[in-house]
């Protein structure tokens, strides 16, 4: 009737205190703000608010069903924001009008005084909150006894954003505010995230420790109100290229303290402002590129199959087969997670970090989980794959084939008649003990240093700095002082800047290893072809049952097995081609060959290496049973002749040709042609038998190694316990490596392993 402003302001700080209840009962303070502003229509409204009547409060937005998405998202905010430039469109503007509780407007107050965080700090780190970009997070305990202190009176609050117009005109936007304490709470959890069902507020407090009282107001109070959570979301409109959002949507949620011993209650509280954008859209592009390389893989992973069918010489579909179909698509998956999930981590890096005016916002921990499964399904299945590879390759047939010949006779006394008769000279087995030797020590070697590539990565990470560059925040500096605000960390910036790291030192190690240290220094791979040439010793391998690899390692000397003059001859004669060319055919220089081999030649093969195979004798060195090494040694002298009659195409019956591959076989690393009759050797002059190796595999054990590591920083959010981790599993699976291949190594060709060193 009187149109009091002060006491209507009061009655509507005490309808915001019994949390906006829209009760139809008259004696509620909100039934009765309801009645006064439904019978007030005539007395107009302010700044043409169809929601804020003259002379009253505003505290609803009405509960017209779909309101609240046209309030939050019919209209865009009337300015631009951007990361780098002036104060003006890199930082939020928030300003709020305050009134007690008997309805006296306070004053205006610019929010970066933090007086929203109830958590004590540091002034640049509270004004750290509305600096544009930054998602910001503060939690605490706070005790009871410090509420009471701090607010024994209520403060209530009008949030208002402040941005200049086009004519230079400073102009307030209102900030909705959205109780979850509201009677309607219940359905606002029931419908999720449905804005349709939201009833936006704008009134709010902090601590209410006035309605808690009973009649003598200056006693304690039973029980004390205080904004638990405060949340500011800020979310970018959709397609925009000028860093244009929606209105801010403050979320405030309240907690009831029963007020019992107030030195030792406490309450905790949290304050944050959180960035936002549409992800759906990314969502689809990113399940497109899925099915699309997905789809690309299953193919791929046949082609192998269809390979590795041809290479076994088998043409029956069975269970292996589709064991072996799943175990390459394990891999091939993996590699299509992780081209995704690399992708996505650098895309969110560049365009997030080196964007002016915003055009992106990363996505909300909520939403990082999808990628974080990508990760975790291309680690699950790139270890499936790594163990495949291990196996194999502790599995692999391998003969060193011996081409020495007696020089010269010896006089021999045979045993049990006394008589001394004459025998061809022995040829020295410690060229075959050396050649496996060097064997053994390849097994494990890799195109990049491990260790060094782990502390390069933490170098980088840790003491340059670019760890900082996974903050959710608009710096793209690497440095940060200790005094200002440090953003909470964003998992996708996390892996995509350490993925990138990864990525790139791997790659400038293998150039420098491939162009410099392996060109000058040293290269491990192309000695060990040198030095079966120069010990007279040839590497036969089977890596499948009718495929391998062959090192021609015969001596165009004839002999090897000579003192160090003679050596030192041979070496000069070869330097200035004065013998004939290291290759398998005539004037050729090729020693290395991928083979296919018949199936008659895999068979004869089995039968002798079928006695080949003996029993592990005891640690000493000269207790092995006579009887075993009898037929060990049978054995070993029958393989080295088959295998070196077969090379010599003694056996017609089991001949092979050599040939070029072509360019589509070398491509999808299949063989067109089947060895039915004869066996084919072709030309190789990429050491490929380093496939057996970890040399050839080099790929896989990379995206292994980064894989480990995103997936153990993800879980601790520390880089450095990744790294040592990583590097553990490096030695542990190593070892392993070694180890067993030295086993399989000593037991497919008779090197004793007391002399594998």
């Amino acid at each position: 009737l009187y149109s009091n402003l002060t006491a209507c302001q009061a009655l509507g700080n005490m309808c915001v205190m019994n949390m906006n209840s829209l009760s139809s009962s008259s004696t509620d303070a909100c039934g009765l703000f309801q009645y006064i502003y439904v019978n007030t229509a005539r007395l107009g409204i302010v700044h043409s608010i169809a929601f804020w009547r003259n002379n009253l409060p505003w505290l609803y937005y009405g509960d017209q069903p779909g309101l609240a998405s046209q309030v939050l998202e019919a209209n865009h905010f009337p300015t631009i924001f951007s990361f780098k430039g002036t104060d003006e469109d890199v930082k939020l503007q928030f300003i709020a009008a305050s009134f007690d509780a008997a309805g006296n407007f306070l004053q205006w107050q610019n929010l970066e005084g933090g007086i929203l965080q109830l958590c004590p700090d540091t002034q640049s780190k509270l004004n750290a909150a509305y600096a544009f970009g930054t998602t910001y997070q503060q939690s605490c305990k706070i005790s009871v006894s410090k509420i009471l202190l701090d607010f024994a009176n209520p403060i209530f609050y009008d949030l208002f954003l402040e941005y200049n117009g086009d004519n230079g005109q400073q102009y307030l936007w209102a900030v909705p505010v959205l109780n979850l304490n509201l009677q309607y709470s219940e359905m606002f959890i029931n419908q999720g995230s449905n804005m349709n069902s939201w009833l936006l507020t704008r009134r709010f407090f902090l601590v209410d420790a006035l309605s808690g009282k009973e009649n003598d107001l200056g006693k304690l109070p039973r029980v004390i109100r205080v904004a638990s959570k405060i949340s500011i979301s800020i979310r970018l409109v959709s397609h925009t290229q000028r860093g244009m959002i929606y209105p801010p949507l403050m979320t405030i949620a309240y907690t009831d303290v029963l007020v019992q011993n107030p030195e030792t209650q406490s309450v905790m509280v949290s304050f944050s402002v959180n960035y936002e954008m549409n992800q759906s859209e990314a969502q689809i592009q990113t399940d497109i590129t899925l099915g699309v390389l997905g789809g690309l893989a299953v193919l791929w992973s046949l082609l192998k199959t269809a390979g590795w069918k041809r290479r076994t010489g088998s043409s029956i579909i069975d269970l292996q087969t589709v064991l072996k179909f799943l175990l390459f698509y394990a891999g091939d998956l993996a590699n299509v997670f992780f081209i995704i999930t690399v992708g996505t981590g650098i895309y969110w890096l560049v365009f997030f970090k080196a964007q002016q005016f915003v055009s992106v916002l990363l996505p909300l921990p909520s939403q990082e989980e999808a990628f974080v499964t990508y990760i975790a399904c291309a680690f699950s299945l790139k270890a499936l794959q790594f163990l495949q590879l291990l196996v194999s390759q502790l599995t692999i047939d391998i003969f060193f084939i011996d081409w020495e010949r007696p020089k010269g006779k010896v006089l021999k006394a045979v045993e049990g008649e006394g008589v001394i008769k004459s025998a061809a000279a022995p040829v020295s087995i410690w060229r075959t003990y050396f050649i496996a030797n060097e064997w053994n020590e390849i097994q494990t070697v890799r195109k990049i240093n491990p260790l060094f590539q782990v502390l390069a990565v933490l170098f980088f990470l840790e003491v340059v700095g670019f760890s900082n560059l996974a903050l959710m925040d608009s710096s793209s500096s690497l440095t940060r002082s200790s005094e200002s605000y440090i953003a909470p960390w964003s998992r996708i910036l996390r892996f995509g800047v350490s993925a990138a790291l990864w990525l790139a030192i791997a790659f400038l190690q293998i150039i420098f290893f491939s162009v410099f240290y392996e060109r000058f220094v040293e290269d491990k791979i192309s000695q060990f072809v040198d030095l079966c040439c120069m010990s007279n010793i040839s590497v036969f391998l089977l890596s499948h049952s009718c495929f391998g690899y062959y090192i021609h390692g015969r001596s165009v000397h004839g002999h090897a097995d000579t003192n160090m003059e003679e050596m030192n001859m041979n070496l000069k004669r070869e330097a200035e081609n004065l013998c004939s060319q290291r290759g398998l055919l005539p004037n050729t220089d090729g020693q290395t060959f991928q083979i296919s081999i018949s199936r008659k030649m895999r068979l004869h093969y089995d039968r002798i290496h079928e006695s080949l195979t003996r029993k592990r004798g005891p640690a000493r060195l000269l207790d092995s049973s006579a009887n075993t090494f009898e037929q060990s040694t049978k054995a070993y002298n029958t393989m080295n002749k088959f295998l070196s009659s077969f090379i010599d195409h003694v056996h017609k019956e089991m001949d092979y040709i050599v040939k070029d591959k072509l360019l589509l076989e070398r491509i999808l690393g299949m063989e067109f042609m089947e060895p039915i009759e004869k066996s084919i050797f072709y030309n190789d002059e990429g050491h490929t038998f380093s496939d057996v190796l970890y040399y050839g595999n080099e790929t896989t054990l990379l995206i292994f190694d980064i894989l480990f590591f995103s997936i153990v920083d993800l879980a601790s959010q520390s880089f450095v316990l990744a790294a040592i981790l990583t590097y553990l599993q490096q030695e542990i699976f190593r070892f392993i490596r070694n180890t067993l291949g030295q086993k399989n190594l000593a037991s497919k060709t008779l090197v004793d392993e007391r002399f594998l060193i």
